[in-house]
C-alpha cells in the first residue's frame, strides 16, 4: 500500500513538474484588419512543429509548451491571407499580441456559414445566427458525453422537453413552440425528423461536432416546411492537414458507461473522418417509486465520412451513419427480470437508424459555387409494452442543387430541392387502421444578399413549394442588418412557414402512438406560420483584458390552425384535427457575456408568452415556462485547466389541465485538467441540488400494474456525478 501511495504521489509530481518546466506560452487576440472585429476559428500554430490552437469566440488564442529558440507562428483562416510572426522564446515579457488579418484576394473573401448558404461571416449576415463553438462543445461533451441534450438545454431560448418518464424521449422547443416545429439537421441534411424525432437528441453524441448553428424564427424559405420555430444545424468536423485522434471515456453515479473515438486525416487528395461511440446505461430509479427515471439502454454509433479533393476548388464528400439501440424502462422489477402478476409494466424501444449522404462542391474562377447534395435515411423503431406493440419504419429522402453567385455588392443563391417522408406501420391494425402516410415536396428557392451601403445589408428570399397533396406554398422572407458603428448593430427579419400534417408530435409520442386514428388528408390542412424577430447587439473591449457584449432579441410567431391530437367524440381513440384558432408566442431573449483574462461570465434570460387562442378562448400553451434564466461562470487556462459553475431557473408552468407547477433552480459544477499534453481528466456534478419532480409529488397515479403518468415539467433523474478522461493525439 505504501508503494502504491508513493507511486501515485510521484506521478502527480511528475505531471505538475511538466507544467512548471514548460513555461513558454504565447497569447494573442486576432481581429479583422479592416473592421477590427474579433475573429473566432483562426488557426494559430508553430511551424514546422505544428503545435497550436484556434481562436475562441472573442478572437483570443493561447499556445502552450512552445520550445525555446526562434519560432515561426502562422495564423490562417479561410478567406484571409496567411500571416506569419517571427519570435524568439522565451519572450522578454508576457504580453498579449494583437494580430490583424487582411482579407484574401485569391479566395472567397469571407467564411461560409452553413445554415444560410452564403459566403459571409456571421457579423455580415442579416439573418440572426447563434453558434456554439468547439470550445463550448468540448465543455458540454464532458458533462453528458452520450448525447446533445444538455448542450441544447443550456442554450438561451431553447427547451428540451421530456415526453416520457420511462423511455426518456424528448423534443427540442424553441421560443415556446412544440418540438415538431424545430428542424434538427446534420451538415444541412434532414436526418432526425418524423418518427426519429422523439429520440433524436438522445442518440446524437457530440464528440465529432465542430460547431452548432442555431437559427431562431422561420427558416422555411431555405429549408422547407417544418422550420417554423427555427433550426439546429449540427456541423461535423472535416479532415485537416494535421491528423486528429481523440477518445473519451466516462462513467457516472447511475452506472452509465460512455466510450467514443474520433479520427481524421488527409491523404493527399483523399481525406477521412471516422467516429464511433458505445453507450451503456443501467436502469435508474431516482425517485425510489419502483419505476425507472432513466431507462436501461445499449447504443452503438458509427459514422465514417470520405472526402476526395479533385483540386483545390472541387470536393466530393460521402458519409454513412449507423445507429443501433435497445432501450427499456418501466417497472424496475420487470427490467431486472423479476416480473410477476403485480409487476408487469414496461416499455422497450428497439431502434435501427441508417443514413447515407453525398455532397459535391465546385468553385469556379468567378468565385461562384455549385453544390449538389443528397441523402437517404431509414429509421425503424419497435415500441413494446406489456399489453401493446407499435412497429413502424420511416424512409426519408432529400436532394438539392444550388448555385451561389457572389457579386461586388450582392450575392445570389438559386436552388431546387425535393424531399420525401414515407412512414409505414407494420402488422394488422383492424380497428383503427395503419398510421401510414407519405409527404413529398418539390421546391424552388432564391435568396439575395445586398450590401446597400457599408452599414446597411438586406437579405431577401422566396421559396415555392408544391406537395403530393396538391398544396402550394409561397414563402417570402426578408431581413435587414444595420451596423450603427463598430460597437452597435441591429437586425430585423421575418418570414412565412408551413408544416405538413404528420402523426408525430409530443402528444402522440407521450401516448406511444396507442389508439391514434390515421390522418385524413381530405380534412386536414397544413399549419401555416408568420414570424418576425429583431435584435440589438452591443460589444466592446473596455481594455486589453476585459471584453463585454450584450444582445437583446425580440420574437413573435403566429401559427394558424395548428394540428392537435384530441380524443374522438364518444370513443377511446384519438384523432388529429386542425384547431379553430391559432397559437401566439412572443417574448424576448437577453444574452450578456463578460470576459476578464482567464475568467468568463455568461447570463441568459428568456421571457416567453405562448398562448393558445382556440374557439374564442385563450389558454397558456402547456409546459411553457414564462421565465428562464441560465448563467455560467468559468475560469479557464487554455489547454490546461477549466473550472465551471452553472445556474438555471425555470418559472412555474401550466399543465394541460390548467394546473400550475412550481418553479425550480438547478446548479452544476465541472472541472477538467490536462495532466499531460495528450491526457485530460474531468469531473462533473450535474444538478447537485437534486432538483427533481418526484420530490414534489407522485410521478404516476393508479397501480404499478397500470401507471398513469404525470406530465413532466422538471428533471426526473436528479443529482448525477460523472468522471472520466479524454485522450488527444
Amino acid at each position: 500500500m505504501k508503494f502504491r501511495f508513493t507511486f501515485i504521489i510521484g506521478l502527480i509530481l511528475l505531471c505538475f513538474g511538466q507544467t512548471l518546466f514548460s513555461q513558454n506560452v504565447f497569447r494573442a487576440t486576432v481581429k479583422d484588419k479592416e473592421t477590427k472585429e474579433a475573429l473566432p476559428g483562426v488557426s494559430a500554430y508553430i511551424r514546422p512543429a505544428m503545435i497550436g490552437s484556434t481562436t475562441d469566440a472573442n478572437g483570443r488564442v493561447s499556445i502552450q509548451n512552445i520550445p525555446s529558440g526562434a519560432q515561426t507562428l502562422v495564423f490562417s483562416m479561410i478567406g484571409y491571407a496567411e500571416q506569419k510572426l517571427q519570435l524568439t522564446f522565451p519572450l522578454q515579457k508576457d504580453s498579449i499580441y494583437l494580430i490583424l488579418l487582411a482579407a484574401s484576394e485569391s479566395e472567397l473573401e469571407e467564411v461560409v456559414v452553413s445554415s444560410t448558404r452564403s459566403s459571409r461571416t456571421i457579423s455580415n449576415i442579416p439573418t440572426r445566427i447563434e453558434t456554439i463553438a468547439s470550445g463550448e462543445l468540448e465543455e458540454k461533451a464532458v458533462m453528458q458525453p452520450g448525447n446533445i441534450k444538455m448542450l441544447l438545454t443550456e442554450s438561451t431560448g431553447i427547451q428540451v422537453q421530456q415526453t416520457s418518464q420511462v423511455s426518456g424521449s424528448a423534443s427540442i422547443r424553441i421560443q415556446g413552440l412544440d418540438g415538431k416545429y424545430t428542424q434538427l439537421l446534420q451538415d444541412g441534411f434532414l436526418l432526425y425528423s418524423g418518427y426519429a424525432e422523439g429520440l433524436s437528441v438522445l442518440q446524437v453524441p457530440p464528440l465529432n461536432l465542430k460547431r452548432v448553428e442555431v437559427v431562431k424564427g422561420s427558416s422555411s424559405t431555405l429549408y422547407g416546411g417544418g422550420a417554423i420555430a427555427g433550426l439546429v444545424n449540427l456541423i461535423t468536423k472535416e479532415p485537416e492537414e494535421k491528423r486528429e485522434i481523440s477518445t473519451l471515456f466516462n462513467t457516472n453515479t447511475t452506472s452509465a458507461l460512455d466510450m467514443s473515438a474520433y479520427y481524421s486525416e488527409k491523404y493527399g487528395k483523399a481525406g477521412l473522418t471516422f467516429y464511433t461511440a458505445g453507450n451503456l446505461q443501467k436502469a435508474y430509479d431516482a425517485g425510489d417509486d419502483g419505476l425507472s427515471d432513466i431507462p436501461r439502454f445499449k447504443r452503438l454509433t458509427i459514422n465514417p465520412n470520405f472526402f476526395y479533393y479533385f483540386d483545390k476548388n472541387t470536393t466530393l464528400n460521402i458519409g454513412l451513419n449507423a445507429g443501433l439501440e435497445t432501450r427499456k424502462g418501466g417497472d424496475m422489477q420487470v427490467i431486472k427480470g423479476n416480473a410477476d402478476t403485480e409487476h408487469i409494466y414496461y416499455e422497450q424501444d428497439n431502434t435501427d437508424r441508417y443514413s447515407a449522404t453525398a455532397k459535391f462542391n465546385k468553385k469556379f474562377a468567378d468565385k461562384s459555387v455549385l453544390t449538389v447534395k443528397g441523402s437517404g435515411g431509414y429509421f425503424k423503431r419497435l415500441i413494446e409494452q406489456n399489453d401493446y406493440d407499435f412497429d413502424g419504419s420511416q424512409f426519408s429522402g432529400f436532394g438539392e442543387a444550388s448555385y451561389f453567385i457572389p457579386k461586388e455588392k450582392m450575392d445570389w443563391v438559386f436552388g431546387l430541392n425535393a424531399q420525401t417522408d414515407d412512414f409505414s406501420q407494420s402488422g394488422d391494425i383492424p380497428v383503427t387502421g395503419k398510421l401510414d402516410y407519405t409527404n413529398s415536396v418539390v421546391g424552388l428557392f432564391a435568396q439575395n444578399t445586398w450590401n446597400i451601403s457599408q452599414k446597411f445589408i438586406a437579405e431577401s428570399g422566396l421559396r415555392l413549394d408544391y406537395t403530393n397533396h396538391n398544396d402550394f406554398f409561397a414563402l417570402p422572407r426578408l431581413s435587414f442588418l444595420y451596423k450603427i458603428n463598430p460597437h452597435w448593430s441591429s437586425r430585423v427579419g421575418g418570414g412565412l412557414g408551413y408544416k405538413m400534417p404528420t402523426v408525430f408530435s409530443e402528444d402522440s409520442e407521450e401516448r406511444a402512438f396507442c389508439n391514434i386514428l390515421p390522418l385524413d388528408f381530405d380534412k386536414l390542412k397544413p399549419e401555416r406560420s408568420y414570424g418576425v424577430n429583431a435584435d440589438v447587439d452591443y460589444k466592446t473591449e473596455l481594455f486589453d483584458e476585459l471584453s463585454f457584449s450584450i444582445n437583446q432579441m425580440f420574437f413573435y410567431t403566429i401559427i394558424q390552425k395548428p394540428l392537435l391530437l384530441n380524443e374522438a367524440s364518444g370513443t377511446n381513440y384519438y384523432a388529429f384535427t386542425n384547431a379553430d384558432g391559432r397559437i401566439d408566442t412572443k417574448g424576448f431573449e437577453t444574452n450578456v457575456k463578460l470576459r476578464y483574462g482567464d475568467f468568463s461570465c455568461y447570463l441568459g434570460y428568456t421571457f416567453t408568452d405562448a398562448v393558445r387562442k382556440f374557439d374564442g378562448t385563450n389558454t397558456i400553451n402547456p409546459l411553457t415556462a414564462k421565465h428562464r434564466i441560465n448563467a455560467n461562470v468559468m475560469y479557464e487556462i487554455e489547454d490546461k485547466l477549466r473550472l465551471s459553475y452553472e445556474l438555471f431557473y425555470v418559472s412555474p408552468q401550466s399543465l394541460s389541465t390548467g394546473e400550475q407547477t412550481r418553479g425550480y433552480w438547478i446548479m452544476g459544477a465541472s472541472a477538467e485538467y490536462t495532466v499531460l499534453e495528450f491526457l485530460s481528466l474531468f469531473v462533473n456534478f450535474e444538478n447537485f441540488t437534486d432538483t427533481r419532480q418526484s420530490r414534489w409529488g407522485d410521478m404516476y397515479t393508479g397501480s404499478i400494474r397500470n401507471p398513469q403518468f404525470a406530465e413532466i415539467y422538471a428533471p426526473t433523474d436528479g443529482f448525477i456525478a460523472n468522471a472520466g478522461f479524454r485522450l488527444r493525439f
